[in-house]
């Protein structure tokens, strides 16, 4: 199933939340991606029905096993490429927003590349 950029960063940004915080609340996917609540409820509303999210009775989100994998894909790739023009000299702030544009869009054969590049010149551990 073809899974939109969009959800892409919800499911990344959930994962996040969880790595930082532990609990992942629809308040605090607005605060990340900088959206509205009703954007949120919106997105999680599509990403239940897809079967990539889950809420327990407190409303807190999880993630299904098909929504880490795309998750943690994503989020992999952000780190890697957030490492990799870090060690350009790109500032961290920059390095991070741009490593999110092109997150998305790099192929398997491209990103597998870059990985093998980044490991062999000390620059990511991914």
């Amino acid at each position: 199933m073809e899974i939109r950029q969009s959800a892409e960063d919800y499911l990344e940004a959930i994962l996040m939340i969880k790595e930082k915080k532990g609990y992942v609340r629809s308040i605090d996917v607005a605060n990340q991606l900088n959206v509205s609540k009703p954007s949120v409820s919106y997105a999680t509303k599509r990403l239940r029905e897809n079967g990539y999210i889950t809420f327990n009775e407190d409303g807190m989100i999880s993630l299904t096993e098909s929504g880490m994998e795309i998750a943690d894909k994503i989020y992999t790739r952000h780190k890697v490429l957030t490492d990799i023009f870090r060690s350009l000299g790109v500032d961290d702030e920059i390095a991070a927003e741009d490593a999110c544009k092109i997150e998305h869009d790099l192929s398997p054969e491209t990103f597998d590349a870059l990985c093998k590049y980044a490991r062999s010149h000390g620059l990511s551990e991914s």
